[in-house]
């Protein structure tokens, strides 16, 4: 087995605070590995450190030699590179170069023939057209498409998808991935799913998106409490086995703490002078005082807050319509939201979602038509974009500001820095400084902020971006008894299926269809709508006309002929189809692709011959 990348007794401290010590990890030939652990245990620093980003505090990474790395963080940098060609086109790589200039001149001197013809024949010379093809779909999916376009004009989201398409381009021995997910709407995601499972790719990720995760890596590593358990499966495997290993140490725990108890009591009954014996015993209590204080329970995020009372009328949308720049996002929509109405949104990154968002809200008003709002509903909006914090602010500070003292679910008032406790912020990090903060704890205090004011009616645009699986377990199960009003956008498939039970669908020009279900089901029925029109063929030529020979019109040798090839043709044409779909499906065997696109030329040249001469029989029949 071939070691690709691998740490020797790793450790790296971040502002006078250790992440982790003595990590010694390997990733082999063939591993999809992923990284798990709360915000802050170091999961990003870990793919950092592996892709020498930086050097760690003490230890070392060894790789393998003339090994190729693929990184994508979570905030992508460009560089020197200005244009998304500058970026995506390497310039020491031929066919990259020659692919570049073939899609600048389609884009920019689309009726330059001269220019075309020159640099298509160029790329026949060095047989790059399946590679042209690869690259072609790759920016597609991820919807790049001005190659000329200034990389400073691009959203954030927009930046995190160009980074993944040149990586995805390059190939790289080892991906190191980063939140991949982040910034795909599904249907995307999916893609990618099946695109790093295919082949014997080997990667390192950190992910939040738990289908993505079970669907693609066969291996779990965990860092907790600055170690690192490794478990050899999927998600499913690792939240069973989790399961056992923490039932085991929570019986650890309660065994040390019953013992530290009597040993502490046997401490205060001691005297001043404590004989050599004494000091043995003494030096065993602080080891297991130790003990007891790092192999506890992990602490939970608890969220509990009290929700404001709702009165019948909520939010009613009317007529509403909403474009921009000529393009209709949203096209004369209904709806009188009810209580309990727990609502997704799906659809393509830029169909609308965060629009409809800022509608309902009243960030933004719509062109015609109306949005009324309730006189008791309070909306809390928990959105991509998120709350700018302070760095220099103090993270109780950021609660205080709002309420010193907060009304929990069960009527309850506990202070703000009680509050931050439950949040998993415990006292030395709320006197800390914002600066300090990952960036899923900048997530996890923007959630309190939103909860805190009570809302009764919940918008949450993509929450679970930059969260750990361990507060998205907290957040889903206080979402799923929580009595307001939610809507939902995510390209977490697992988030969609668990929390709503009805989903607007932006289908793009304005049209935003309602369904009732979640979104597996909405899978399911878009699969068998497309079964039953694979089944529904076009029946078979010699059954639309069949063809009635006459013998005083054509000698019995062409009666036969044409017999064979009323049969011939359609298994023709039913070849090229089979051969079609596969030739769409395979993405990097540029053998394969080869083949297939030879085996389709020919089979075509064949049946143009075949109907033909069908065409010329059948004339000569009816004549």
């Amino acid at each position: 087995m071939s070691t690709y990348l691998s740490s020797e007794n790793l450790g790296h401290s971040f502002h006078d605070h250790w992440l982790f010590k003595n990590l010694s990890i390997g990733i082999n030939r063939g591993q999809r590995v992923a990284l798990v652990g709360i915000n802050g245990a170091g999961k990003s620093t870990l793919l950092k450190l592996m892709a020498g980003k930086f050097l760690p505090t003490e230890g070392k990474i060894v790789q393998a030699r003339d090994l190729r790395i693929g990184y994508l963080e979570q905030d992508p940098s460009f560089e020197k590179a200005h244009t998304i060609s500058d970026y995506i086109f390497h310039s020491e790589n031929k066919q990259q170069q020659l692919i570049r200039k073939y899609e600048e001149l389609l884009e920019n001197e689309p009726d330059n023939t001269k220019a075309i013809d020159k640099i298509t024949e160029e790329i026949s010379d060095i047989n790059a057209w399946e590679y042209e093809y690869n690259i072609k779909t790759i920016l597609g999916r991820l919807d790049i498409h001005h190659l000329n376009q200034s990389i400073s004009t691009l959203s954030g989201g927009q930046k995190k998808r160009l980074a993944l398409a040149k990586l995805l381009i390059e190939e790289p021995d080892l991906y190191l991935l980063d939140e991949p997910t982040n910034h795909l709407d599904i249907d995307t995601i999916e893609w990618l799913e099946k695109l790093m499972t295919e082949g014997n790719k080997t990667l390192l990720m950190v992910t939040h998106d738990r289908y993505f995760l079970d669907n693609v890596c066969n291996e779990i590593m965990e860092i907790d409490n600055g170690k690192i358990f490794d478990y050899k499966g999927n998600y499913g495997y690792y939240l069973e086995k989790k399961a056992e290993r923490d039932a085991t140490l929570e019986a650890q725990f309660q065994k040390n703490s019953n013992l530290l108890k009597k040993e502490l009591e046997w401490m205060r009954r001691q005297p001043q002078a404590r004989g050599t014996k004494s000091k043995g015993r003494i030096n065993a209590f602080y080891e297991l005082e130790e003990k007891t204080k790092l192999a506890g329970p992990n602490g939970k995020v608890e969220l509990s807050v009290k929700t404001s009372r709702q009165g019948n009328k909520i939010i009613e949308l009317h007529h509403l319509n909403k474009g921009f720049s000529g393009h209709t996002f949203i096209e004369d929509f209904n709806y009188v939201f009810k209580k309990g109405d727990r609502i997704g949104l799906a659809g393509k990154n830029g169909s609308g979602k965060s629009t409809l968002l800022n509608l309902v809200t009243g960030n933004i008003t719509p062109d015609s038509g109306e949005v009324i709002k309730g006189e008791t509903t309070v909306l809390g909006y928990f959105h991509q974009a998120g709350i700018v914090f302070k760095d220099d602010e103090r993270v109780i500070d950021v609660v205080k500001n709002i309420a010193e003292f907060i009304t929990m679910a069960d009527g309850k008032t506990i202070s703000a820095s009680a509050l931050l406790t439950l949040f998993l912020f415990p006292p030395k990090k709320q006197y800390g400084f914002i600066a300090t903060l990952s960036g899923g704890e900048k997530k996890r205090l923007q959630l309190l902020q939103i909860l805190i004011t009570n809302p009764n009616f919940l918008i949450l645009d993509e929450p679970t971006n930059d969260l750990d699986i361990d507060t998205l377990n907290v957040l889903e199960e206080f979402l799923t008894n929580y009595s307001g009003v939610l809507m939902l956008v995510s390209h977490d498939r697992y988030l969609l299926d668990r929390l709503t039970d009805q989903l607007f669908i932006m289908e793009g020009n304005g049209s935003v269809r309602i369904f009732n279900g979640n979104y597996s089901s909405y899978r399911y029925e878009l699969e068998q709508e497309k079964q039953q029109a694979k089944t529904a063929q076009p029946p078979a030529r010699q059954e639309e006309k069949p063809v009635q020979i006459k013998k005083n019109k054509l000698a019995f040798k062409d009666q036969k002929e044409l017999q064979t090839l009323d049969k011939e043709i359609p298994e023709l044409e039913n070849k090229i189809k089979v051969l079609t779909e596969e030739l769409n499906t395979v993405q990097h065997d540029h053998a394969r692709l080869h083949d297939l696109a030879k085996n389709i030329q020919d089979l075509t040249s064949l049946l143009d011959e075949k109907s033909m001469r069908w065409i010329s029989l059948t004339e000569l029949n009816e004549a």
